[in-house]
């Protein structure tokens, strides 16, 4: 089945939004010599050059008045999308629901949402613009922890790379694994990170400590999730007292110690569940919770969810549109 892929282009386009994707589309081409699937075509409001945030140009092909929103409609992000064209909105607000699959990577999300194509569904965006996405239309539900989002017909996803992945997605989708892991190993790219990935992981989520001793510390936290991670134990290997080290870690991080180690185990143990067909137990032992009930409240807690239903939601196919 060929599903003709439109990209919309605009000053202050983030190059990267769109090359990135095109790229995955693109490469289903090669896996699959026999017929081209994702017929490319980009297209800005007059069919002049663009000028990207970095300062590159893009010829695009077509003005968006000439474009057939026949199946893909892709909106990238970028500095662009802050304060918009009226023009591009308004196209989108009525060419956007002819699509039968949006895409939005980074901040195009903030595009669709401006246009109305977001409301009453799930949706991401660069985690430093959710707030902004949220405030911006209130009805759509923004969610500023995945790496994509997938709500029906309509799939948004966080910053740059991001928007290979949720392409890398959409192709195993269409095509199957084997052409998407051929598309992957040829961009030396993951096949795909999991959607529900967290878009950054609890080291960089916290500060890095200015200080050696605590910046080795967060490292060790990270390598060894099922040490003795307690304040005395830590403080202990940063030769501080207890409570001498809670307020350093907390002035330098951003972040209690207790807090930085829930969230570093949390963090191996989803990896755990979506990476090894290891037991609940066993992942529980190897994340640091000691048992299968301490990692079950702290799934409900921060996931809303038990670890056996987040693996088998993890290992569910995409839905179809």
């Amino acid at each position: 089945m060929v599903r003709p892929v439109l990209v919309v282009l605009f000053d202050g386009v983030q190059s990267l939004d769109v090359s990135g994707p095109l790229e995955v589309f693109a490469g289903a081409g090669h896996a699959t010599p026999d017929h081209v699937p994702y017929p490319l075509t980009t297209a800005s409001l007059d069919g002049r050059p663009v000028r990207t945030q970095s300062g590159l140009r893009l010829a695009p092909d077509i003005p968006l008045a000439a474009a057939e929103v026949e199946h893909t409609l892709l909106v990238p992000g970028g500095e662009g999308t802050r304060h918009p064209d009226p023009a591009l909105v308004e196209w989108l607000r009525t060419h956007g629901p002819r699509a039968e699959r949006l895409m939005a990577v980074c901040t195009g999300s903030l595009l669709l949402a401006a246009a109305g194509l977001l409301d009453g569904r799930r949706a991401t965006t660069h985690w430093a613009f959710c707030d902004r996405l949220s405030r911006l239309r209130p009805a759509v539900e923004v969610d500023p922890d995945p790496i994509f989002v997938r709500d029906g017909p309509v799939a948004t996803s966080a910053g740059v790379t991001a928007g290979i992945d949720l392409a890398l997605a959409l192709v195993e989708e269409d095509h199957g694994r084997e052409t998407a892991l051929a598309i992957a190993r040829h961009l030396v790219v993951f096949l795909r990170r999991p959607g529900n990935q967290a878009q950054f992981s609890a080291q960089l989520a916290a500060q890095t400590a200015r200080r050696e001793p605590l910046r080795e510390l967060q490292q060790f936290i990270t390598e060894h999730p099922a040490a003795d991670l307690s304040v005395e134990a830590l403080a202990a290997r940063a030769r501080l007292s207890p409570r001498h080290f809670a307020r350093a870690f907390r002035a330098e991080t951003g972040t209690t110690p207790g807090r930085y180690v829930d969230r570093v185990r949390l963090e191996h143990a989803r990896r755990l569940l979506e990476d090894t067909t290891d037991g609940v137990q066993e992942v529980a032992r190897a994340a640091g919770y000691g048992t299968a009930e301490a990692m079950r409240r702290a799934f409900a807690k921060a996931l809303d969810t038990a670890p056996a239903e987040y693996r088998r939601r993890f290992h569910a196919p995409l839905p179809a549109h």
